[in-house]
């Protein structure tokens, strides 16, 4: 089987996602555009260099709907030849998006391909496609839906975590991304949005708060309290699917959850034949991938069965990994994660994660990907995970090996 290798990887730097955000004036389409022109003017590719450009972007309706890859290509300045594929995998849509172009170059379709995603939150709020499994009373009732915050203050209830807890962990991504921000060790991956004059737009990640401590956190009022107490009751729904807690302990607010953001990011995947043939050397081994399925009412907690699987599938352990991304959906997910491994703090998102520097959800799959890339090069280490929580209940995950 021919082997998938990473030759580049970008994002652009995440914007707040609200009308007065730096980038609430780009289209999702242009956003994603100054990624793949990024991708293409970096690496030189000409023509109908890439077989596909496939892009996960979560909220497929107005301008995120349609083909919203294809549209990408069409206003980028990759030549028209190349098509379009979007996917939705919820949250791990931009991972997937990586998973599925590198598993067609290890099938022989096509030599190389830009994979990523895009989700402007601030212009497509989130939740405004619908969703069956919530909307849908037949749907809903059996599978005890409740909404994602809920499903982390459950995770946090059953496993043990405290309010002070999520909010250490919090503090500290603050703490990382600051100083990974000081220290430039995003330089190598993160491009400026700028407008048509060329004037730049943003050129960091404007929603971190490096100022974050535990006095401020604690100040603030958990965000899903009330809707789980209130009608309809999602207290009383998780409760049934896990009628051994006797509550719900309610320990997140914004400061210790992902942040709602804009942002775009794209990732360059191909054989090696395709990085002779282009002059290009390769950075990573796309060395395994994985998804699963998961109990739907705790969701969030498909990063722990998903990484048993990748490992088990490929005859790894936890200790054959030197750093690991996280997803920081909420806090309570990262810290099931290192519970249920054993993992030392210092290896897992050491360079902060979405609770600092947000979660723009088609895109932040890719992005982890290429910080944890980033990362293996700078503190010379080989092998790293990323992986992620999914709506609904699934898990996704990505192994990479530095070559």
């Amino acid at each position: 089987m021919t082997e998938a290798y990473i030759y580049d990887a970008v994002r652009t730097p995440r914007g707040k996602g609200r009308k007065d955000g730096s980038l609430h004036e780009v289209t999702s389409a242009r956003l994603a555009a100054v990624s793949l022109n990024a991708i293409h003017e970096r690496n030189g590719l000409q023509g109908h260099a890439v077989e596909d450009v496939i892009l996960g972007n979560v909220t497929q309706v107005g301008e995120q709907g349609g083909c919203l890859a294809r549209t990408a290509v069409l206003a980028s300045n990759l030549d028209e030849s190349i098509p379009g594929l979007s996917i939705n995998r919820f949250c791990a849509s931009g991972m997937e998006a990586v998973n599925l172009a590198a598993n067609q170059v290890r099938g022989g379709a096509g030599s190389a391909y830009i994979a990523g995603g895009v989700e402007m939150m601030g212009r497509v709020a989130m939740g405004s496609d619908g969703a069956a499994i919530a909307v849908d009373p037949s749907i809903a009732m059996n599978t005890y839906f409740v909404p994602q915050g809920i499903s982390a203050d459950l995770i946090a209830t059953k496993y043990g975590f405290s309010r002070d807890d999520a909010d250490a962990l919090a503090v500290e991504s603050q703490r990382r991304a600051a100083a990974a921000w000081a220290d430039n060790r995003f330089s190598k991956s993160v491009i400026p949005v700028k407008d048509i004059n060329g004037l730049t737009i943003l050129d960091h990640d404007e929603y971190m708060r490096p100022s974050t401590d535990m006095q401020g956190l604690g100040a603030l009022n958990a965000s899903f309290q009330m809707m789980g107490e209130a009608m309809p009751g999602f207290n009383k729904v998780a409760l049934m699917k896990y009628p051994e807690l006797e509550k719900i302990n309610h320990i997140h607010h914004a400061g210790n959850s992902s942040g709602i953001v804009d942002g775009s990011a794209a990732v360059l995947i191909g054989s090696k034949e395709f990085g002779v043939a282009n002059g290009l050397k390769p950075r990573a081994r796309i060395r395994a991938t994985a998804k699963i399925g998961t109990e739907p009412t705790i969701m969030l907690t498909g990063p722990v069965p998903v990484t048993q699987k990748i490992l088990a599938d490929h005859g790894m352990t936890i200790g054959d990994i030197d750093l690991f991304e996280v997803n920081e959906a909420f806090a309570s997910v990262v810290l099931r994660f290192m519970q249920a491994f054993d993992v030392d703090a210092d290896k897992v998102n050491v360079n902060g994660g979405s609770i600092a520097m947000g979660h723009p959800l088609g895109a932040t799959g890719a992005i982890i990907i290429g910080t944890l890339l980033d990362e293996l090069e700078r503190s010379d280490k080989e092998v790293g995970l990323a992986t992620l929580c999914i709506a609904s209940g699934m898990g996704a995950a990505t192994i990479i090996e530095r070559v």
